[in-house]
């Protein structure tokens, strides 16, 4: 009742006139139309396979019929119900926010920029474009296709989509150009569809909207900042601006209290008062809007308050409070200072944070995010990556979810290391049938070296192979004697033997292996025996030596003869019994059949093989030229793994090295590429069908692939051999026709593994080569009745006795099942179940092969946890040998892993069998991403907000850490609030605080854009789209609006008559309105000379279409070799520019591309808001090798030249120019409407005092819109040429985070890749600048060498001294005799600055330094004083640069350029020093208004007779697309 009294006091003492709120808002739009959301639903869709993309097409062929009866929003609900029927729950909510995100957007837009690349024919609908030739109608289809062979096929892309008919490589391709959904485009797919079925033609579809709506749409997944500006110096423009009417709700935030009220229930309850409680509550938050400093003691505690705050509301209300505080901070920190800190939160947060610090390396005040361990650094990621890692971790969380496994079982399945795919598997080379020729170990020659293993971490110089008697390193040669590439292996394997090179070198020679054999008649046989009769008559070196003289008997291109080895044995061993030795019945043919059996056994390929260490040496890596350099090159690098072992003290001075090296898991008893291949395909076993009935062959037929395999999996029986805990972790199925030889080898093969490893069952299925009758599955149904009715033990025994052959022959001539059971089995039982089985379940096992494991009838296959190996060849054979090492892999896999992680969960061993595979399967097919960390607090009671998710459902697990007071928390409370509307999710948030601040931790008011899913209006239509609103905001300090969006993002403003640059709320009136265009998305990469491994500085790169091959252009610099160029979305070729790039250089080779690696056109597609970055390998052509790129002068016009056709008068250049044009060229930067008044003037004096041709040159980033609009005018109006060039800060270059401090970084760090290599000279004048002399004699001043020339600082007005920092400390010490320069004016000899990389060294020196916060404070004019040991500045003569604040009076006469530097004295706003210092500023700034005024009568003028002619022709709004 008291607060109803208060509330009425305080509004009678109110005014009655409600003001218009005032704040700002931004939008930002994209450049591209809106696009259709059943397109981007469809794209959506084949994100998750070919498949379901074509599926969901046939679904909604007609759809877009609907959308003239219906509103907007049912509209969008009936696609979001279409697609239902192939997503589940949760993806269908990730598509509601995909779709918020407009994440799909560009892939749409790609197709359609490819389309008007064609270009469409005039007035089609839909299109179909065969090999080159269009048609708009079915009917000509076919007469196109007739002639489509003689015309080259067409380009297809990695992401097209293509109908998954009959594909064959010699039919045409049909590209059809169409909009899914339309009459039209069903009228084509039917056609199209039924021809790639029978395989007559390749059916591609590509997203064609004929009739794109001209509006715009709205984006998300960036924030807006509006930081507090410093008005130490007062930089605000007093022109007035025109306000736009604007309409906003200043009620959306009514839920917030404030001082005590709540707003919306107090509108609910007092209706009438609406008007007035809106006043009341903005006349409370200004007076609570207190922006006066704080005390340093009031700042101290403000984390820990903020922590306090939120943890003192309800669970709920948590995240959105941490929002309100770190978005509005400027405006909560003073109610902040009187919130109580309880000593147990102090005490848990210390806790906590020494415990993060000593397990994953987080300090307070980090913010870190997790999601189901994933670290998710949010400097990288944005929300359409996090939506993609959403999407990829659906799939196996919700496989977990349906295989039966909940809460914690959940992360620690997830976090299990499942091991990736290893590409060098070794061969175990404990192997008797080696002979070794040395051992570095126990041999007399390497004695005399040191033997402890601790000698590999002592430094030596690079390249040095270190001599260490351990056996580190292992070469083993599988050769057949009388093959000729044996001769240079030999020959090798004696090189490194003389040289004492650290290596055990062994031999394995693969003869003949028949039993009575002469060594007179197989020269392989006697070399072997010749051989091992040394080797007992001498030693192992000598075998050796003995082999070497022995090949270089045999002539070149001839193999070992039985001549040369008589000759040979003769010659050297005289007195030898040349029968004894070599003959049949000879003493030395011990073990001679070993070495062929290992060979066999070991699985590896033609001979001769090597192996490193048992990793085998490719075929391209056998050539003996290269093989020397391979083998030291394997040497260092091993050493490197060996050192890491040696310090982790894996690897001690007890260790057996050569045993350690093979107890890795890389390591595995023989070699099969079918096993160990990287290429993996997996069953899905996480559908939970409706039916589990595999006897109806109908129904079976009718379930997907995943339905079959879990009906399989359910029903399947198996011949098992448990390990100790009664369990099998490695599940494997055989499928084949075991009416066949090959079916019964493989499956007798499987059974004799299963009886001697313990922990492996075995599953059948019948896959019979003809349709399954009672006659052909004879076998597997006695083998499937045994699995019923009989024990393991029996089952197993009468199993293997049927696969034998007499056992089938024995049945082919009459003989009864029965007669063939064995003892201990149940005769009855089986015999009954034998004779009753129908053939049914075998129908639909063959069914199951064809359409999951893709095997035609009769082929066979192995499964092992869900991995399918096969379909074998007919003669391909796979052995006990090959089970054992599948069974090695897979546990090796994950499935070891997985079973200690299900035994913990208690369940009967067939379930926990069940489970292992099920997992195992899911986890293995997952892709492989990075670590997933275990997160967890040690208290968690009064520092974590815990949120549970919703039981019974799927859920993320979710830690955050994050200080409530950091820019950090700004971004990530926005981001959690999203995603818990999004996905179902189990949230841990720390409080991270950080104590005793010394200042204020946030300096901005902050919005993030990022909507759950599509919002609608009251009428059904969709809302415009999300915008940032700032409605509260205190009027009295000076704000500068921020767009922060992702890293591949360059926007720019397009409308607003309002300095965003100094928004003062004071003196607007409403609301200050910033629209934002996505104008460009990056193409970033990386480019390296093959030849010398460096980046070629200065090579140039071109973008385009096909038709328009240069739309963009580049410059490749040195840091990293990186460039950027400026796309959208569509597909782009990039080549090298013509003219020197292209002459000097070729490109060999390039990655991350949509073209092969080895295609002359790089083809890039943008489809996404995500950053591409590629790879470019070029090389200098032949006959070039000596030409440098940046040494010629000739070089056409360069990099920007596409974009600045936006020049003003006579700015039209022929292209072949007479001579290069003597033109002076301007470079400036300005931001804010008042440094743009002055750059106006500050042209208009370069202009007064030259008679030379100038070209301004201005960076496009921070110019406002109205500026912008305006140039062009006064292009025309004073005759000169200008450019906006655009560079977006490289993401690796270290981020300043102020405007005015990355305005500065582009004044000079960009200076060699900003401007085309035709420019030579460049001079910089700052905005604020006026001249008063001809710019052209600066041009023309010798530099003396130096790249550039910068005026020193004056020193004659002596009142200034106590303020001349560079006269003492630091700068006085660093510059010696130099002078500090000032950096308002300087000219860069571009050709220079180049030729000795000064850019790269700026770069790298920026790098280096701007680390440390407090280093740079100027940068632009620090970081070259800093630098002017290693680029040199030419000091320009005094009369260059006059500004009042350093120089006397007297010299103010000679001065040519008078600059408006800031007085730390006065501290006197610019606009007044500048009417009194300049006496002809107020000129200039008179007739630029004038000529400003006489733009805006022009376009008011236009705008009202385009508004009087459009209202004559104003027709009804039909529905908005969408």
């Amino acid at each position: 009742m008291s607060k109803i009294i208060v509330l009425s006091l305080l509004l009678l003492n109110m005014h009655h006139a409600i003001s218009a709120p005032k704040g700002v808002t931004a939008s930002l739009k994209a450049k591209w139309s809106i696009t259709p959301f059943l397109l981007e639903t469809s794209e959506f869709i084949g994100e998750d396979g070919n498949e379901k993309f074509w599926q969901f097409l046939d679904t909604v062929k007609e759809l877009t019929v609907y959308k003239q009866g219906e509103s907007v929003r049912s509209y969008y609900n009936l696609i979001i119900k279409k697609a239902g029927q192939f997503l589940t729950d949760l993806q269908v909510n990730l598509l509601k926010f995909a779709l918020a995100l407009r994440s799909y957007s560009p892939a749409v837009h790609a197709s359609q920029q490819i389309a008007s690349d064609e270009p469409p024919p005039e007035g089609c609908p839909a299109f179909v474009s065969i090999h080159g030739q269009h048609s708009c109608s079915t009917k000509e289809i076919k007469k196109l296709l007739k002639a489509a062979a003689g015309r080259p096929k067409p380009y297809l892309y990695k992401n097209d989509h293509k109908y998954p008919g009959v594909i064959k490589t010699d039919v045409p391709v049909v590209i059809l150009y169409a909009e899914i959904g339309t009459k039209k485009f069903t009228t084509f797919h039917k056609v199209l569809s039924e021809k790639a079925e029978e395989g007559r033609l390749i059916y591609v579809l590509r997203h064609f909207v004929a009739d794109p709506k001209p509006q715009k749409m709205l984006l998300s997944g960036y924030a807006v900042e509006l930081a507090i500006k410093s008005t130490e110096y007062k930089a605000v423009d007093d022109t007035k601006v025109k306000d736009l009417k604007t309409v906003t709700n200043p009620d959306d935030d009514d839920n917030d209290e404030v001082q005590g009220f709540i707003f919306e229930t107090l509108k609910k309850s007092h209706p009438e008062l609406q008007g007035q409680l809106t006043e009341l509550r903005k006349h409370l938050l200004e007076s609570t809007n207190d922006m006066a400093p704080l005390k340093v003691w009031e700042m101290q505690d403000l984390s820990f308050q903020a922590a306090a705050r939120i943890m003192s509301v309800p669970k709920f209300d948590a995240l959105k409070l941490m929002r309100d505080l770190s978005q509005n901070f400027p405006s909560k920190a003073r109610s902040l200072t009187r919130v109580a800190v309880k000593q147990e939160m102090r005490k848990e947060i210390e806790v906590n944070q020494k415990h993060l610090s000593e397990t994953i390396g987080v300090h307070p005040g980090d913010g870190e995010l997790f999601i189901n361990g994933l670290h998710i650094d949010l400097d990288i990621h944005n929300p359409f990556s996090i939506l993609d890692i959403l999407r990829g971790e659906a799939k196996v969380l919700e496989g977990l979810h349906n295989l039966g496994i909940q809460g914690d079982h959940q992360g620690n399945l997830l976090r299990l290391p499942v091991n990736a795919v290893d590409d060098n598997y070794a061969l175990d080379i404990r192997h008797p049938a080696i002979m070794w020729i040395n051992d570095i170990e126990n041999d007399s020659m390497y004695r005399s070296w040191p033997s402890g293993v601790q000698e590999l971490l002592r430094a030596t110089f690079p390249g040095v192979i270190r001599q260490i008697r351990r056996n580190f390193f292992n070469l083993v040669l599988f050769l057949d004697p009388v093959q000729e590439e044996s001769l240079e292996l030999v020959k090798l394997a004696d090189l490194f033997y003389k040289h004492k090179i650290p290596l055990r070198i062994g031999f394995v020679f693969v003869v003949n292996t028949k039993d009575e054999i002469d060594g007179f008649s197989d020269a392989g046989v006697g070399f072997y025996r010749l051989l091992n009769y040394i080797v007992d008559e001498y030693d192992v070196s000598q075998a050796l030596m003995s082999m070497v003289a022995l090949y270089n008997n045999v002539d070149v291109g001839e193999t070992l003869s039985v001549d040369t080895l008589s000759a040979y044995l003769k010659k050297k061993f005289p007195k030898a019994n040349a029968e004894r030795i070599l003959g049949v019945d000879s003493e030395y043919d011990d073990k001679r059949k070993d070495g062929a059996l290992c060979y066999k056994n070991s699985g590896l390929g033609a001979l001769p093989v090597a192996l490193f260490n048992g990793v085998t040496l490719s075929p391209e890596e056998m050539d003996p030229d290269e093989l020397e350099t391979i083998i030291l090159q394997r040497i260092m690098d091993t050493t490197t793994a060996f050192q890491r072992a040696v310090f982790m003290g894996q690897l001690t001075e007890g260790s057996d090295v050569v045993d350690y090296l093979m107890e890795q898991p890389n390591v595995v008893p023989r070699m099969n590429p079918l096993i160990l291949s990287n290429d993996r395909k997996y069953l899905d076993f996480t559908a939970r069908p409706v039916i589990n009935d595999w006897e109806d062959t109908t129904m079976f037929s009718y379930l997907d692939t995943r339905d079959k395999t879990a009906v399989v999996a359910k029903r399947m029986k198996y011949f098992t051999n448990t390990d100790k805990d009664g369990m099998s972790p490695v599940t494997m199925w055989i499928a084949g026709d075991f009416q066949k030889v090959s079916g019964r080898k493989l499956l007798l093969s499987a059974l004799k593994h299963v009886k001697a490893s313990p922990g492996v069952r075995i599953g059948v299925i019948d896959n019979p080569s003809g349709k399954p009758s009672e006659d052909n599955t004879v076998l597997y149904r006695a083998i499937w009745a045994s699995l019923l009715t009989q024990k393991n033990k029996a089952a197993a025994e009468f199993v293997q006795k049927l696969l034998k052959e007499e056992s089938s022959q024995l049945l082919h001539k009459g003989t009864k099942m029965k007669d063939l059971l064995v003892q201990g089995m149940d005769v009855d039982a089986f015999e009954k179940k034998f004779n009753t089985l129908e053939v049914d379940f075998i129908r639909s096992q063959q069914l199951f092969c064809r359409d999951v494991l893709k095997l035609n009838p009769g082929q066979r296959a192995v499964i092992s946890n869900g991995r399918i190996l096969g379909p074998f060849e007919e003669h391909e054979e796979f052995t006990v040998e090959d089970f054992h090492l599948l069974e090695k892999i897979t546990l090796s896999g994950s499935a070891e892993k997985v079973k200690t992680k299900v035994k913990q969960m208690g369940m009967k061993p067939k379930h926990a069998s069940d489970l292992v595979m099920k997992v195992d399967a899911l986890l293995t097919a997952a892709p492989k991403g990075e670590v997933r960390r275990d997160v967890h607090f040690i208290k968690d009671n009064h520092s974590v907000l815990n949120l549970s998710p919703r039981e019974n459902e799927v859920f993320y697990d979710v830690v955050a850490i994050v200080d409530p007071l950091t820019r950090d928390a700004q971004k990530m409370s926005s981001m959690l609030i999203v995603l818990s509307q999004v996905v179902n999710v189990r949230l841990q948030m720390f409080m991270n605080c950080r104590a005793k601040l010394s200042e204020m931790p946030l300096k901005s008011f902050y919005r993030y854009i990022l909507e759950s899913e599509v919002t609608f209006l009251a009428n059904d239509t969709v809302s415009s789209g999300p915008f940032a609103r700032f409605m509260e905001l205190p009027e009295s300090p000076l704000l500068t609006l921020n767009m922060i969006t992702p890293e591949s993002w360059m926007v720019q403003a397009v409308r607003s008559p309002h300095d965003l640059d100094n928004i003062h709320l004071q003196e607007v009136s409403g609301v200050v309105i910033a629209e934002y265009e996505l104008e460009h998305l990056l193409l970033e990469g990386h480019c390296f000379d093959l030849s010398t491994g460096q980046p070629p500085r200065g090579l140039q790169f071109t973008l385009g279409m096909s038709r328009d091959p240069l739309k963009y252009d580049t410059i490749v610099m040195a840091n990293l070799g990186y460039f950027q160029l400026k796309a959208n979305p569509g597909a782009w070729i990039l080549r090298l520019r013509k003219g020197r790039s292209e002459d000097i250089y070729q490109i060999l080779t390039h990655d991350g591309t949509d073209s092969p690696a080895d295609a002359g056109d790089v083809i890039v597609v943008l489809n996404s808001f995500h950053s591409k970055i590629i790879k470019v390998r070029v090389q200098k052509k032949a006959e070039k090798i000596n030409e440098d790129l940046l040494s010629e002068t000739s070089e056409s016009k360069g990099i920007w030249d596409s974009i600045a056709s936006i020049t003003g008068g006579g700015s039209k250049k022929d292209d072949k120019e007479k001579k290069k044009e003597d033109v002076l060229n301007i470079f400036s930067v300005a931001s804010g409407h008042l440094y743009e008044r002055f750059l106006r003037i500050m042209m208009l004096s370069v202009l007064r005092h030259t008679k030379t041709p100038v070209k301004f040159w201005f960076l496009k980033n921070y110019l406002s819109p109205s500026f912008k609009e305006t140039i062009s005018h006064m292009a025309q109006a004073y005759g000169f040429q200008y450019e906006l060039v655009q560079y977006k800060w490289p993401r690796w270059l270290h981020q300043q985070t102020e405007k005015q401090r990355i305005i500065w970084g582009y004044k000079i760090l960009f200076l060699d890749v900003l401007f085309p290599l035709a420019v030579d000279k460049i001079i910089f004048v700052d905005a604020d600048q006026i001249v008063r002399a001809d710019l052209k004699e600066l041009k023309d001043l010798d530099l003396e060498g130096a790249p550039y020339g910068y005026t020193p600082f004056c020193d004659s007005r002596r009142e200034m001294e106590g303020y001349r920092f560079w006269k003492t400390g630091y700068w006085a010490s660093h510059l010696g005799h130099r002078k500090y320069h000032i950096s308002a004016l300087y000219v860069v000899d571009l050709k220079k600055f180049r030729k000795i990389a000064a850019g790269d060294r700026l770069r790298g020196q920026y790098q280096a330094l701007s680390q440390d916060p407090n280093s740079l404070s100027n940068l632009d004019q620090d970081l070259p004083n800093n630098m002017i040991h290693q680029v040199t500045i030419r000091s320009l003569p005094q009369e260059w640069l006059w500004c009042e604040t350093w120089c006397d009076d007297a010299s103010k006469v000679t001065a040519k350029t008078i600059d408006l530097c800031n007085n730390p004295k006065t501290k006197e706003p610019k606009l007044t020093a500048a009417a009194r210092i300049v006496p002809e500023w107020a000129e200039y700034d008179i007739e630029i208004k004038e000529l400003l005024r006489r733009v805006q009568q022009q376009r008011d003028t236009a705008t009202q007779q385009e508004s009087s002619s459009t209202s004559k022709h104003k027709t009804d709004k039909q529905h908005d697309e969408l």
